[in-house]
């Protein structure tokens, strides 16, 4: 595959000041990653025009693919589309397919649209629109040529982390995978360890963990809990299912004395309540103090 580089881009004074969090980042870099990009840069920027046009044209200078979430609300200080734009040295013109996608979601909700929402169906020419299945904001997606004759590849993605997730996971991911010839369907599971440490779960599963691995094996830890991702592309879904069975196969030949269960949400107080329904059994529980984490848990 392609050595490609990436840039992510999170717009707001909110990320700015720390009034939020941007956990959009976290997500996004652990995403492309999973599909073999190199990302280089993380850059933050708050709603300012100007500063928003310098980081969109330093970036795809520097970038291969860039990818921004936040500013693609009809508010005044959403300013992602008029960003890409002047960078790229474009106008905006309207997209009547995306105005009457629009329109039909305030209809279904009973609500007349607002003149600003039609901003939201703005795109600079030669950009194609990324459908959002959840909310008002289509995604923007245009190449910005390179004075080296390549080009950069933008995505800008709203900023609300679930429409930002589905539309990367259903559009995005798919077109970095088939812009450079790669198979375009990609499966994700997760496995969950506890008792060993990760040094060692490296050293046990070997050649696995390689960058250049397909399926790709990722490790995470988090309250001694480690997480193992495996993550498969494939010309076919069922193919990429395959790879990941057989993954997962070997995986717990290596280390399956400390698995405990699947799914990123999965944690070890549900593997007891699971073994405990499954022999019949009760657990008790007696706490002391106010915080009566266990209580909560189970």
């Amino acid at each position: 595959m392609p050595h490609i580089t990436a840039e992510i881009i999170s717009i707001g004074d909110e990320m700015i000041t720390g009034a939020r969090l941007d956990t959009n980042t976290q997500w996004l870099s652990q995403r492309l990653g999973e599909l073999g990009v190199d990302v280089q840069f993380h850059t933050t920027v708050a709603d300012t025009l100007s500063h928003n046009t310098d980081v969109f044209r330093i970036a795809a200078r520097r970038a291969d693919l860039v990818i921004a979430t936040g500013g693609l609300g009809p508010t005044r200080d959403d300013l992602t589309r008029e960003a890409i734009a002047e960078s790229l040295g474009r106008p905006l013109q309207l997209h009547e397919p995306s105005l009457k996608f629009i329109e039909s979601m305030f209809q279904r909700r009973g609500r007349e649209m607002p003149e600003r929402n039609q901003s939201q169906a703005m795109f600079p020419i030669g950009a194609a629109p990324i459908h959002n299945p959840q909310g008002t904001a289509p995604g923007i997606d245009v190449r910005a040529p390179r004075e080296d004759g390549t080009q950069s590849r933008i995505f800008a993605l709203p900023g609300v982390p679930a429409e930002m997730k589905t539309m990367f996971d259903e559009t995005v991911a798919p077109a970095v995978l088939g812009s450079n010839g790669q198979r375009r369907h990609i499966a994700h599971h997760v496995m969950k360890f506890f008792g060993v440490g990760e040094s060692d779960m490296e050293q046990r599963l070997g050649d696995m963990i390689a960058r250049d691995r397909q399926p790709r094996v990722g490790i995470t830890v988090s309250a001694a809990t480690i997480s193992l991702r495996i993550v498969a592309t494939g010309e076919t879904m069922e193919a990429c299912e395959s790879a990941i069975a057989t993954t997962r196969d070997e995986i717990l030949r290596k280390a399956g004395e400390f698995y405990f269960g699947d799914g990123e949400t999965f944690e070890q107080h549900h593997a007891v309540v699971q073994h405990l329904n499954k022999v019949g059994q009760r657990l008790l529980l007696v706490e002391l103090g106010r915080a009566a984490p266990l209580g909560d848990w189970f």
